[in-house]
């Protein structure tokens, strides 16, 4: 695993931790399994978006607690040349291939409510794609490429300069169309 997944991991954990639960506690309070849990903890796997907001909720914190290194009260700014390596999220098991690498555009910023990322959306292998679902909304704009974005019983195609708002309650998932890598601007924003 990257060294991404170890921030992520080690967040969790020291969270959880300094509010006293246990990781049976965690699961029954974000729905997933307490192996899932661990095995997050653990760094041994990184999952999609969805479970990390669970346990985000669950913790009572926003989903970019775990990926913050230092907070700032007033504006960020983010340059391109600076921006950390991404983080990327499987899609569903340990050995799901990785199919998107998240870039934060706002790491660092103290009390946000929504979370910024330029996300690579690489070539997919299988259209067999696991749906999720999180409270909150989602904004993507697709700056290259072609991404799809399945929304229920809907399908969205979309190309450069397209977008799409949605709330995220519904089962979604977003990929790439073609067998080229797409890039997108997303802003997810969840209450916690």
């Amino acid at each position: 695993m990257s060294n991404n997944s170890t921030i992520v991991g080690t967040k969790i954990k020291s969270i959880r931790e300094s509010k006293s639960l246990s990781i049976e506690e965690v699961a029954e309070r974000s729905g997933l399994t307490a192996d899932q849990v661990k095995l997050i903890e653990e760094e041994t796997s990184l999952p999609s978006l969805s479970p990390l907001i669970k346990i985000a909720r669950a913790l009572g914190v926003r989903i970019g607690t775990f990926l913050d290194d230092s907070e700032a009260l007033g504006p960020v700014v983010c340059k391109s040349s600076e921006r950390a390596q991404g983080i990327s999220f499987s899609n569903g098991t340990v050995d799901a291939r990785k199919n998107m690498d998240y870039f934060s555009l706002a790491g660092n910023k103290a009390g946000r409510h929504m979370e910024p990322f330029i996300i690579d959306i690489l070539p997919a292998e299988s259209k067999d794609f696991t749906l999720s679902a999180h409270e909150g909304e989602e904004f993507i704009y697709v700056l290259e490429g072609e991404v799809e974005i399945s929304y229920g019983k809907e399908v969205y195609k979309l190309s450069a300069g397209d977008s799409i708002f949605y709330d995220s309650i519904v089962n979604h998932h977003v990929h790439g169309v073609s067998s080229q890598k797409a890039k997108i601007i997303a802003v997810i924003y969840t209450p916690i």
